[in-house]
């Protein structure tokens, strides 16, 4: 059981919500509006179905037009977008957007997968507010460095190690020595995805490889290099406690899906992910995170990466996500939200103003059960070739089907991944469209699926493979010259999910 002993026991407030099906019942009669402002809607698939006046204003149409709830402005002259803030923001002053938002009416709230102080003052112009905490508390939250100290103060561990600017190899080696760590190592700065900012070093060549994003980038996170599995569990600090949701498994760094090694590149969830001992261990881990984060003035949805040491079975803190991730449409579609409710409806419950009594440790140990978990797998496809070229045509988003001969062809249109009958069949979310350029780190879309997608081992499942091979060769491009197309596009600046 999650250990709930360090949070008081609800107390019945008048006219509060005192149970489960009230919730759903005051979410179903929701009249405000409230959207989600993000490049996709991929984050918060389906919310808008157990949350009345709930919309998507995306940048990207992933599904052409044919989603009743997703509002897509026309494109309109703008500066280069360098985060997914930018893009948030770019929306948020679109003539088109400010009309659907005047249009509707009411007393406008706003949720993001990422946000900035300047995202927080066009909301308000809007006359809306973000249900989210600060920007500024955000950014503490999400540094890297920051983690480890609010694990600490937790008893949440992390690996092995020691926290310090990097002045050259000689300096790292001093460093490790000191810390007791060893020389093979895992650096991390304090911003950024794991694809981009984990450095493997255990040379000298390793380290001059990536000296100009070491050296001079502040303090640095040094750690032991440990043989791991990595797992990502999601959550939500409430008034009433943290919730806790499933622990999943995480794809990381396959070659057919990421050029980045150490990259994300998907999830699976499935009740025996892991020993039931690590399982409950990384939800009590979880448990006692969250609380703390209530302590530091955070509420509301995050994301924890667990590392499961193979040889001891030891379980380490990983990094802290205070946001909703690319894992969140996995938590939000298990079978305990269908049971219950999705956790990230507790997050607007949570920002409502709406007062509610929630027997935390009851809704935790429930969802702790494995009959709460139903097998389901994402996949989320970039393009790994160090190539730029300019798509000339692209697979829909709908259901897909793979044929005996292991050929995946398009089926139907569809925006419901539980459209997936058995595991012959695929969701995929189109991200990239005809006229778009195509270069190494492009996220191509998202193939989800029943089942799983590795085996035992954590390696790919050959079906797998031909899922993924099946969906790239759906896209068709032309060539384009690298240096015509400018160093901008060379590399990504920033991902999306």
């Amino acid at each position: 059981m999650v250990n709930t002993t360090t949070t008081e026991k609800p107390k019945r407030a008048s006219g509060a919500l005192q149970n489960i099906s009230e919730i759903r019942r005051y979410f179903h009669r929701n009249e405000n509006p409230i959207y989600f402002v993000s490049a996709t809607n991929f984050n918060l698939l389906g919310i808008d179905e157990w949350c009345k006046n709930f919309k998507y204003i995306s940048y990207i149409d992933t599904y052409d037009g044919r989603h009743p709830n997703v509002f897509c402005p026309s494109e309109q002259p703008h500066a280069e977008f360098q985060s997914i803030e930018d893009i948030n923001n770019y929306l948020l002053q679109h003539k088109e957007v400010i009309d659907l938002i005047k249009r509707r009416g009411g007393k406008p709230h706003f949720v993001f997968l990422m946000f900035n102080e300047e995202t927080e003052r066009l909301v308000e112009e809007l006359g809306g507010k973000v249900w989210f905490p600060k920007a500024a508390l955000r950014t503490r939250c999400d540094n890297k460095i920051e983690t480890v100290r609010i694990g600490d103060k937790a008893g949440v561990p992390s690996v092995p190690n020691t926290l310090s600017e990097i002045k050259d190899y000689a300096h790292l080696k001093e460093v490790c020595e000191k810390a007791g760590i060893g020389h093979d190592v895992v650096l991390q700065s304090a911003f950024g995805d794991s694809g981009h900012t984990t450095f493997f070093i255990n040379s000298e060549a390793d380290f001059r490889q990536h000296e100009h994003e070491i050296v001079g980038e502040g303090e640095i996170k040094v750690m032991k290099r440990i043989n791991c599995r990595g797992s990502a569990i999601e959550a939500c600090a409430t008034s009433q406690g943290t919730i806790v949701g499933p622990l999943m498994t995480e794809l990381v760094g396959f070659k057919e899906l990421t050029p980045y090694r150490g990259g994300w590149c998907g999830n699976e969830i499935f009740a025996t992910a892991f020993a039931k001992k690590t399982r409950q261990k990384a939800r009590e881990l979880t448990f006692k995170f969250g609380e703390q984060l209530r302590k530091e003035g955070y509420r509301g949805y995050f994301e924890l990466d667990f590392l499961i040491d193979q040889k001891t079975g030891e379980i380490w803190l990983g990094e802290l996500n205070p946001r909703i991730t690319g894992a969140s449409s996995m938590t939000n579609h298990a079978a305990f939200a269908h049971a219950d409710a999705p956790l990230f409806l507790f997050h607007l419950l949570e920002f409502s103003g709406k007062k509610f009594t929630l027997d935390v440790e009851e809704l935790n140990n429930r969802w702790a059960n494995p009959s709460m978990i139903d097998d389901w797998s994402q996949m989320v496809i970039k393009h790994t070739k160090d190539s730029v070229d300019i798509i000339t045509e692209a697979p829909q988003t709908g259901i897909y089907k793979m044929l005996e001969d292991g050929r995946v062809v398009f089926d139907r249109f569809d925006y419901h991944r539980r459209a997936v009958e058995s595991e012959n069949e695929a969701f995929f979310l189109r991200i990239v469209n005809s006229g778009d350029y195509r270069y190494e780190g492009a996220d191509l879309g998202i193939l989800v699926t029943r089942g799983r997608s590795m085996t035992d081992k954590f390696q790919l499942t050959e079906r797998s493979k031909k899922w993924i091979h099946g969906i790239k060769s759906s896209f068709e491009a032309r060539p384009l010259d690298v240096a015509s197309a400018g160093p901008a596009l060379a590399e990504p600046a920033f991902k999306i999910l």
